[in-house]
C-alpha cells in the first residue's frame, strides 16, 4: 500500500542533541538519519512501494509525489529547510489532500509521521485542536479519520520520559486513537543518538515494511515466493471470539478451475506474487569463474536462468485461461492468476477470498471439489459445451420464486382502473 512521510521541520526540531562526538546534532539530523534508513530498507525490499514526502510547520508542503525513486527522496531529505510553530492538523489536512488526489478515498495508505512530540503552542497546536473537536463547524472538520482505510505511525524524535512530563504523550495517542487506533507510536530508547533512532525505526521496519516469504506448493513442485503487498490479519466478524487469521507462509495449491467458471468473485485483498531467485548454486559459480573475467556470469544472470516452479505456473496458467486455487490457512482460500499490464507484459496475482469453507456460493464448498478423472461422466461435456457451476442449493431460495412483474406502468394504471370499477356490493 502507497506510504505517506510527514516530516516536522518546526524549529523545535532544531534543537541540538548532546552527544559524545564532537560534531554536533540536532533531533531533524536524527530523523533525517532514521528516515535515510527507512528509505534505503524500501529501495531494496519494498521497490514496488510508491512513497511521498510532506514536510509541515504551521503550513504543509508537498516535496516529493507519490514515487518509486527513493534517490528522489533521500535528495529531498538531504535539502530541508527550517519554518516557524508546529501545526500536526495542517499536516494531516495535507495528507489526505495528497492521497485522495493520487488514489482516492478507497485504497489504503500508510502514515509515517516524524516528529519531536512537541504539539505547538497556541491556535494551532495538537492540544488546541483536541480540546475544540465537538466546537467545530462542518466545513472545518479534524481531518481524523481520514476518508480512507489508514495504519497511521507516529515516530518521535524523543525518549518516553521526555514526553511524559508533559500531556504529549497522553494527545498523540488520541490522535491515534482518532486516526483508527490501528497504528503504533514509537519512542527512542535512552539517550537520543544515532544508535538509539536506528533502533526506533528498526522496530517500524520490522513491524510494518518486513516483506512476506512463502513457499508455494503444488505436489511435488515447489517455489519461494514474496507476497506484495505484505497481507493484512483479517478477522471474521461472525464468529463468537474471533480471532485475527493470518496467511501462512506454505500456500498449498489444491486445485486449478477454468477463469469463466470462477468468473469475476469478491476478494478481500489482492496481491504480487514473484519468484525469490536461489542465488546460492549462482555464487558458487561466480566464486570459481573469478580467473576468467571474459567469462565472469552474475549471480542474477545465473538465478535468471535457473528453473523456477512459479515461472512455470504464471505461464501455465495464462496459455490454459486458468486459475489456481490455493489454501491460505484452516477453511480459507484465494485463488493465483496471471493478469496483464499491457500486451506484453503481465504478472502472478494472488486475490484472497473471504475465511470460510464456502467463499464462492456458486463453487459450493471447495473440500467438495476434485479432479475431472474421477467424475462418472465428463460434467464439462465432450465438447466442453456445459459447466456443472454454478452448483445449485439444496434449499430454494425465496429470491427464486416467480413473481407478478409489473413491465409498463400503463398496466399498472390499467390494473387500478379496472379495479376502481367494480361494482361495491351493497350491505342492506
Amino acid at each position: 500500500m502507497p506510504t505517506v512521510v510527514v516530516m516536522d521541520v518546526s524549529l523545535s526540531m532544531t534543537r541540538p542533541v548532546s552527544l559524545e562526538s564532537s560534531e554536533e546534532f540536532q533531533r531533524k539530523n536524527l530523523a533525517v538519519h532514521g528516515l535515510t534508513m527507512l528509505f534505503e530498507h524500501m529501495a531494496a525490499n519494498y521497490r514496488l512501494e510508491f512513497t511521498s514526502l510532506v514536510a509541515f510547520s504551521s503550513l504543509w508542503e508537498l516535496l516529493v509525489p507519490f514515487t518509486r525513486d527513493y534517490n528522489t527522496l533521500q535528495e529531498a531529505l538531504s535539502n530541508l529547510e527550517d519554518y516557524d510553530k508546529t501545526c500536526i492538523e495542517s499536516a494531516l489536512n495535507g495528507v489526505s489532500n495528497v492521497v485522495q488526489q493520487e488514489w482516492g478515498s478507497s485504497c489504503p495508505c500508510q502514515v509515517v509521521l516524524v516528529t519531536d512530540g512537541s504539539l505547538g503552542i497556541g491556535k494551532g497546536s495538537l492540544r488546541h485542536s483536541l480540546q475544540t473537536l465537538k466546537q467545530r463547524a462542518d466545513d472545518k472538520k479534524f481531518p481524523l479519520p481520514f476518508p480512507f482505510p489508514t495504519k497511521m505511525f507516529i515516530m518521535c524524535v524523543a525518549n518516553s520520559e521526555e514526553l511524559q512530563t508533559t500531556d504529549a504523550m497522553d494527545n498523540l495517542e488520541e490522535l491515534l486513537r482518532l486516526s483508527g487506533g490501528d497504528g503504533q507510536i514509537f519512542t527512542m530508547e535512552g539517550q537520543l543518538c544515532l544508535k538509539s533512532v536506528q533502533a526506533m525505526f528498526g522496530r517500524l521496519i520490522d513491524q510494518a515494511y518486513s516483506p512476506f516469504h512463502a513457499v508455494l506448493h503444488c505436489g511435488n513442485l515447489s517455489s519461494d515466493v514474496q507476497v506484495f503487498p505484505r497481507p493484512e490479519p483479517v478477522v471474521v466478524d461472525d464468529e463468537v471470539d474471533p480471532m485475527p487469521r493470518v496467511v501462512n507462509t506454505d500456500l498449498e495449491i489444491v486445485g486449478f478451475i477454468e477463469v469463466g467458471d470462477i468468473s469475476s468473485p469478491p476478494v478481500t485483498s489482492r496481491h504480487l506474487v514473484l519468484p525469490i531467485a536461489v542465488i546460492k548454486e549462482a555464487e558458487d559459480v561466480s566464486t570459481g569463474a573469478a580467473e576468467e573475467p571474459e567469462e565472469e556470469v552474475s549471480a542474477s544472470q545465473m538465478a535468471g536462468k535457473s528453473p523456477n516452479f512459479c515461472v512455470l505456473l504464471h505461464g501455465s496458467l495464462k496459455v490454459e485461461g486458468m486459475v489456481a486455487l490455493v489454501q491460505l490457512g484452516p477453511d480459507w482460500y484465494g485463488m493465483l492468476y496471471s493478469q496483464a499490464d499491457s500486451k506484453k507484459k503481465s504478472n502472478l496475482m494472488m486475490s484472497l477470498f473471504e475465511p470460510g469453507p464456502e467463499p464462492l456460493p456458486w463453487l459450493g464448498k471447495v473440500a467438495h471439489l476434485g479432479p475431472i478423472s474421477e467424475a462418472a461422466e465428463n460434467p464439462y461435456g465432450e465438447d466442453d459445451s456445459k459447466s456443472p457451476f454454478p452448483v445449485q442449493p439444496s434449499i430454494k431460495r425465496s429470491y427464486a420464486q416467480n413473481v407478478t412483474v409489473w413491465i409498463k406502468a400503463t398496466c399498472i394504471l390499467l390494473h387500478r382502473l379496472t379495479f376502481q370499477r367494480r361494482p361495491r356490493p351493497s350491505i342492506r
